[in-house]
């Protein structure tokens, strides 16, 4: 599969949105993808899921981490495919932390996935929590890079299935909101 094929997966799922959204980062963008949409159905999961698999050594990974709620069920697949467990990091309070009695064995290596990156920022809350708890986390892999542009945005390597270039503005410099159009928030976080 290429890019392609895989945006037309999120279309015909109508997980591929255009308008005026606010992100889960706060930030306002023209287009939104609801990887929920296609994750929902199980055949996509899996699909998408091995082709991020198939480009890391099974080995190499003791453990795959993904912060929630985006990353749970393309983490969940991707850990199916590379025969590891996963555990998740989530939010109390709006810090991002580990729960439900997750443990991370000193050293461990581990591989973090997401579904959809745009700013970066529950990644790197979900790589630090790893570190925190004594994890070596050595890779990022996501379905979608929204901001392909923004080099360095971890200290580790990052990979993903498609890079889709979406502007996205701080609400004060939006675009679509000087001209008015009303923006809905669909994403995860608390009050987006």
């Amino acid at each position: 599969m290429n890019e392609q094929d895989i945006l037309d997966i999120y279309e015909e799922a109508g997980a591929l949105l255009n308008g005026h959204f606010v992100l889960s980062s706060g930030k306002h963008s023209a287009r939104y993808l609801q990887s929920a949409k296609v994750l929902m159905i199980p055949a996509h999961a899996a699909r998408l899921a091995g082709l991020l698999a198939e480009k890391i050594d099974a080995d190499a990974v003791d453990l795959v981490v993904a912060p929630a709620l985006g990353g749970l069920i393309i983490g969940h697949e991707v850990a199916r495919a590379l025969d590891k467990p996963l555990i998740f990091t989530e939010r109390k309070e709006g810090v991002m932390s580990l729960r439900r009695g997750f443990s991370i064995e000193k050293g461990a290596r581990i591989l973090v996935v997401e579904d959809v990156i745009t700013t970066g920022g529950s990644v790197r809350e979900c790589i630090q929590v790893v570190r925190d708890h004594g994890g070596a986390p050595f890779k990022v892999m996501a379905l979608v890079d929204r901001a392909p542009d923004q080099e360095n945005r971890f200290d580790i390597p990052c990979e993903t299935l498609v890079q889709l270039s979406v502007p996205a503005y701080a609400e004060a410099e939006c675009p679509l909101c000087e001209s008015g159009i009303a923006a809905i928030k669909p994403g995860s976080r608390p009050g987006a």
